[in-house]
Parts: structure tokens; C-alpha cells; sequence
């Protein structure tokens, strides 16, 4: 049986998912509205990023845990995107966090944007290349000193280039 109280329920639940849906919407398409220094269709692309990059880098996907060899690279030098070669993260501000993704504690100057996400019903802070915009991962506030901040970043979604001997 139909009462006021379920109509009332019913119309806030669609009141709250509609806003946070068209916030959602609005952050992403503020985000879209950006232009970068670097471009390409979604064929180009699908062309010059292998499947797992293209689905972190163009479509905010996670790679599995553990999987990534940028995990256990100890050289000196740094980790640029895999989609426009901007170097993000030195490794001297690189760690173990534990989490089975590459970790640092803070990026290159001027080298990541940040953003609010939602999804999933969190809230986080998603990290992407300043360049390309392509998304490298998350930052959270769990990380060591100096900045207390710990990037969690996509390995697929980087490339090491290690110093000149």
C-alpha cells in the first residue's frame, strides 16, 4: 500500500540523485570542455595506446593491483605519461606504499591537474596528466612526510625514462 511517506521518500531519493548526478555531470563536463596541449581523437588514440593504457588513460579505468612493473622500479629518474611523455613524478618521491600501485608522495611542478570524484559513492580526488588529461590515478592524504600525500598511480598508465649515465 501506497502512503504519503513512501512518496515523500521517493521524491527525496530522486531529488538527492538528481543532483548529485547532474554534479557529477557538470565536474565532467567542465573537464571535457578543457583543451590540452596534446590531442587526438578516440581512433588515434585507441592507435598509439595499448588496450589496458587506453581504458586507464581515456576512460578512467584501475589497472590490477600488483600487476604494474613501475612497482618495483627502484632507478633513478622519472615517470612520464604513456600518452604524451610529460614527466609527472620523480623517483625520489617515489615509496612503497603497500597498496600494490605505484606511489609517491608529490608530483612534478606543474605537471598533474586535479579534480573531485564522485564515483562510486566516494569522494577522492582524481589526478590526470596536465598535458594529455590523461587519468593517472587517485591522491589521498595517507602519505609520508614531507606533504602527507600518497599518489596512487596507474603503472600502465606511466613510463619510466631513467637518468643519463
Amino acid at each position: 500500500m501506497l502512503n504519503r511517506r513512501h512518496l515523500l521518500h521517493a521524491g527525496l531519493i530522486g531529488g538527492f540523485a538528481t543532483i548529485i548526478i547532474g554534479r557529477l555531470g557538470l565536474a565532467r563536463a567542465a573537464e571535457a570542455a578543457k583543451t590540452y596541449e596534446v590531442t587526438h581523437t578516440d581512433a588515434e588514440w585507441q592507435t598509439l595506446l595499448s588496450p589496458d593504457q587506453y581504458t586507464v588513460l581515456r576512460h578512467e579505468g584501475t589497472e590490477r593491483p600488483f600487476t604494474s612493473p613501475l612497482l618495483h622500479e627502484k632507478r633513478a629518474g622519472n615517470f612520464a605519461c604513456a600518452g604524451c611523455d610529460l614527466p609527472l613524478f620523480s623517483s625520489k618521491t617515489k615509496y612503497d606504499s603497500g597498496t600494490g600501485w605505484p606511489s609517491f608522495w608529490t608530483p612534478l611542478d606543474k605537471a598533474v591537474d586535479e579534480t573531485q570524484d564522485n564515483s562510486y559513492g566516494m569522494a577522492r580526488t582524481a589526478v590526470s596528466c596536465r598535458r594529455c588529461g590523461g587519468h593517472l590515478g587517485h591522491v589521498f592524504n595517507d602519505g609520508p612526510k614531507p606533504t602527507g600525500l600518497r599518489y596512487c598511480m596507474n603503472g600502465v598508465a606511466m613510463k619510466f625514462v631513467p637518468e643519463a649515465a
